[in-house]
């Protein structure tokens, strides 16, 4: 991992290291975690005020144990869920009509007569709303 990305982290708040005599930082295992906690936050699209808040929720700001996580990751799981459905909205939708309203293609005439879809508001609302 970049020396910078832990530089960011713990200036941030969300992890401490311990100086070396020679002014190094040294990070103990319990920080090494949760920067995999952070790490997996991210990779499932959370915000990086979402993981502070999380990490903020623990007990005495402290590593996540299995079940912080299990508590954690339940919580998480609606928003996940919905990602989820839309990264196969736009999987399954797009090499045809996302809902756009751009009417270049001879499909969106087909889909989307009129651009009626405009009302429902700007970009794909197609891959967007979970209604269609």
């Amino acid at each position: 991992m970049a020396t910078s990305a832990l530089r960011f982290y713990e200036a941030e708040g969300l992890i401490h290291a311990e100086r070396s005599p020679g002014g190094q930082r040294r990070y103990h295992r319990d920080m090494l975690r949760r920067v995999s906690f952070i790490r997996v936050a991210q990779q499932v699209g959370l915000r990086l005020e979402e993981i502070r808040e999380a990490m903020a929720s623990l007990p005495d700001n402290r590593t996540p144990t299995k079940q912080d996580w299990e508590h954690l990751a339940e919580s998480w799981r609606p928003r996940l869920d919905a990602q989820i459905g839309m990264l196969e909205r736009l999987r399954d939708k797009l090499t045809g009509c996302i809902g756009c309203g751009c009417l270049s293609l001879a499909a969106c005439r087909m889909f989307n007569p009129g651009d009626l879809v405009w009302e429902r508001g700007p970009g794909p609302r197609y891959v967007l709303d979970e209604d269609h």
